[in-house]
């Protein structure tokens, strides 16, 4: 009995420091998981009773314009955001791993954008890329351009303004992820290419792209994983316009949910939305195992 007793009071000051976290997760993560999953099955404006629905939120979606357009949206977004960001961070990297006399600076300067209020950086890239006083466009009449994008005002140039954002944003933070990557391999594999007589892209090529496949696959699942849930940019940059051009699946959650007062149908795109990350992310863990 005292070995037992012991036993039992040990288990029990373990659980006592899982306890806290545990809460937490069950109390702000699993719980309103398993309430979303449950919604998604009911009718629910959040003030009168609750109606069951069954499969009819899920199928009342293959009809409804908006989620067509916020999936379309959400899925050229991260297929132009994606590819972007890691051939932008992984240029700075091998730039920047070259032993700069301006390193640090250089460095400190792409990684600002990162850090900085989302705020203060939509403001300062919509007075950049203002369609008529921006000095983007500035600079395109002076090179003699007589049509010149309006950007995020533009239907057909909305969601290139939001990837280059993006772009700009993120990289200085997959940067220094490369950067780490960088160092951690070893110089003798470019020593030994140089004995072969590669030349520096063949360096790059042969010996730095295939050393930093394991930091390339991370950046790549984190990096869909966050197009996928893009919201903060597209609403600060062009509050899901002109008209349903930049519209993706999150926003399109949050007016269901906030400004139609459809619970039901928002939880069922997010449910849509929850399916289509874990399938992408499982088909990009099944490439990754392939390439070894």
């Amino acid at each position: 009995m005292p070995a037992k007793n012991a036993r039992i009071k040990r288990q029990l000051v373990a659980y006592s420091f899982i306890a806290p976290n545990f809460i937490g997760f069950a109390v702000f993560t699993l719980i309103p998981i398993v309430f979303a999953v449950v919604l998604a099955l009911l009718h629910w404006d959040g003030s009168n009773p609750i109606q069951w629905a069954g499969f009819s939120n899920f199928t009342d979606l293959l009809d409804d314009d908006q989620f067509k357009a916020a999936l379309r949206n959400t899925i050229v977004y991260t297929l132009g955001t994606v590819p972007l960001t890691l051939v932008s961070s992984l240029f700075l990297a091998v730039i920047l791993n070259q032993g700069l006399k301006a390193r640090n600076i250089i460095r400190t300067i792409c990684f600002f954008p990162y850090v900085a209020s989302l705020v203060a950086v939509a403001a300062v890239w919509n007075m950049i890329f203002n369609p008529s006083k921006g000095p983007v466009n500035m600079v395109l009449y002076t090179l003699g351009l007589k049509t010149v994008p309006g950007w995020a005002a533009d239907k057909n140039w909305a969601m290139v303004t939001i990837i280059l954002f993006s772009v700009w944003k993120y990289m200085g933070y997959y940067m220094i992820i490369y950067l780490a990557g960088l160092q951690g391999i070893n110089a003798e594999l470019y020593e030994a290419a140089n004995l072969d007589g590669a030349n520096a892209w063949q360096r790059f090529l042969f010996v730095t792209v295939p050393q930093l496949s394991a930091t390339t696959f991370f950046v790549m699942v984190m990096l869909t994983i966050q197009c996928f849930k893009v919201y903060d940019i597209v609403y600060m940059v062009t509050q899901a316009g002109p008209g349903t051009s930049t519209l993706v699946l999150v926003y399109d959650i949050y007016n269901k949910a906030f400004v139609s007062w459809n619970l039901g149908s928002a939880s069922a795109v997010a449910m849509v939305l929850f399916v289509l990350v874990l399938g992408v992310t499982l088909i990009q863990f099944k490439g990754e195992q392939r390439m070894r």
